[in-house]
């Protein structure tokens, strides 16, 4: 069999496989120019001279195969002819392996009109494409690229075991009104990206049902939804583009934004944020939209109660997603770095910053929020902020944010401090201090409810130790404590948002996005200020 004719046939099957080419030799080789294709079962077609170094290359095709990378293989012969890799007696020679048939694959839950385009464009982005649908009328081949597999099923729950989904495939449902039945068979299935086509109103609702049903929130944190890039997209073409533009920046693990924000100096520099709670998020997120690598860092088992949206609930499921955004728990140091490379937030065990002469931190922020200093410095870095009461500017730090509600929230000071804490939460339909639940006693907190349930005044919602804890009024559990956390009498373990149905437990607050700008803004100015050669100290290489 020729070649390259099997080459044509794997790749328009989008089968895997590997072409080694010889394109160095020198002394005695069998073949001094020559090709083999290498299947993932270790088949052949063609041979670069048979021997050791044939079955070397092969082995090192499997491993590239695997790998998905291409590799570069030398190897050696004896002086009498025979295979002797490694050794210095004989022959040598160098093969390239390059690595093909591996196009993404995409797969459509649904043959509307939204996937009909997405299908379109994909195809011209190289990937190779699946749709289901329960409508046999849906699945109009000249609806989709000639190469599209169409499934037709009696149901979604069956299409989804039809198509044989594989981990690295990129899985899309938008069905309109049977989306549920797909995401109960897909949001525990490991899949390289899950996204949902659905308002925030109905994903909030999905959201509160995986819950109820015992889905991690790990698995939840998987979901992209709702999917997309917020491009003011309205019809089927721009959806398409919306939504491809998140599968590739997945795809390309890539941390998005403007390319024409590429060269700002913010692009490569490091930002520790002391704390990973909602506001600590909010704090993230601002600057991971503003091109800083961000890296979190907390205690091992953070006393967290809006957990939906604060990346600390990683250092429980090993994950966490806020607003399309990846936080990850890390081992190491290492391990971290690759991780803020790749687009995700990195978080790892360090309460007392005793990492950061491995991080190197252009800006340190602490947001822990604790109203007082927990041993936060002006020296930690170039510059140095901090969130609230307990810090001086100019003293312990460079800039203070301030954190209380009203007209001043959010305000940068660069001298002094910022207003000392009321203690009294923020007021919803007026109430304050009552929607903040506080343990009675001490002991180990058990909750009897879930992040974004729906309660009524005196409804049992948790128990620390043996006492029950009931609900102080009517509306949404839009806080909780992890379960299993000790605390002590008096401590915040939950928090009712009065608002009800209309509340938003998936978002971050408006509070964390105003301190999250005034962040921002602080180290701009900062940055611009040079102080302390801020703009030298902030470039890492």
């Amino acid at each position: 069999m020729n070649i390259f004719t099997e080459a044509a046939r794997l790749e328009e099957e989008n089968r895997p496989f590997a072409i080694a080419q010889i394109i160095d030799s020198r002394g005695s080789t069998p073949r001094h120019s020559a090709q083999m294709l290498i299947r993932p079962d270790g088949s052949i077609t063609g041979t670069i001279g048979g021997g050791m170094v044939e079955r070397k290359v092969i082995d090192e095709s499997l491993l590239a195969l695997e790998e998905r990378k291409p590799r570069l293989f030398h190897g050696r012969m004896a002086r009498n002819g025979s295979d002797a890799v490694g050794s210095d007696c004989g022959g040598a020679m160098s093969v390239f392996i390059s690595v093909h048939g591996l196009r993404p694959r995409l797969v459509l839950i649904g043959a509307g009109h939204v996937n009909q385009a997405i299908a379109k464009n994909a195809a011209l982005l190289g990937f190779d494409i699946a749709v289901a649908d329960i409508y046999r009328d849906s699945l109009k081949a000249d609806a989709f690229p000639p190469s599209t597999q169409l499934l037709h099923a009696d149901t979604f729950s069956l299409a989804v075991d039809a198509l044989a989904i594989r981990p690295d495939n990129f899985v899309l449902i938008a069905t309109n009104n049977q989306d549920r039945e797909a995401l109960d068979k897909l949001v525990e299935q490991p899949v390289a990206w899950l996204g949902l086509l659905a308002s925030r109103r109905k994903v909030q609702v999905f959201l509160r049902e995986l819950r109820e049903k015992g889905v991690s929130e790990a698995n939840i944190a998987r979901l992209h939804a709702p999917v997309g890039y917020d491009i003011g997209a309205e019809t089927p073409e721009e959806i398409a583009i919306s939504v491809l533009a998140e599968i590739l920046q997945i795809k390309n693990r890539a941390p998005g934004g403007l390319m024409m924000a590429a060269n700002h100096p913010s692009r490569h520099q490091r930002v520790v944020i002391r704390g990973a709670g909602d506001i600590a998020s909010g704090v993230a997120l601002r600057l991971f939209h503003a091109g800083f690598k961000v890296f979190m860092v907390e205690v091992e088992q953070p006393t967290v109660i809006r957990r939906s949206v604060a990346f600390a609930q990683a250092m429980f499921d090993g994950e966490m997603c806020v607003e399309g955004v990846t936080g990850r728990r890390a081992a190491t140091v290492a391990e971290a770095i690759s991780l803020s490379e790749h687009g995700v937030i990195p978080l790892l065990v360090d309460p007392d910053c005793a990492l950061l002469e491995q991080l190197k931190p252009g800006c340190v922020v602490d947001a822990i929020l604790a109203k007082q200093n927990l041993g936060t410095h002006i020296d930690m870095a170039a510059v140095t902020i901090a969130l609230g009461p307990g810090f001086h500017a100019g003293k312990d730090c460079h800039a203070v944010v301030e954190t209380n509600r009203g007209h001043w929230l959010g305000q940068v000071i660069y001298s002094g401090c910022a207003q000392e804490n009321t203690g009294v939460p923020g007021n919803i339909m007026g109430h304050t201090s009552l929607r903040v639940i506080r343990a009675p006693v001490a002991g180990v907190f058990r909750a009897a409810v879930k992040l974004g349930d729906l309660v009524a005044e005196g409804d049992v919602i948790a128990w620390v130790g043996e006492s029950e804890i009931k609900a102080p009024l009517s509306g949404m559990v839009r806080g909780l404590l992890s379960d299993g956390l000790t605390v002590v009498s008096g401590f915040k373990i939950g928090d009712i948002d009065p608002r009800g149905e209309k509340a938003d437990f998936t978002s971050v607050s408006d509070k964390a996005r105003a301190i999250g700008g005034g962040v921002l803004e602080a180290l701009m100015m900062l940055m611009h200020q040079g102080v302390k050669s801020t703009r030298d100290v902030l470039e890492v290489a």
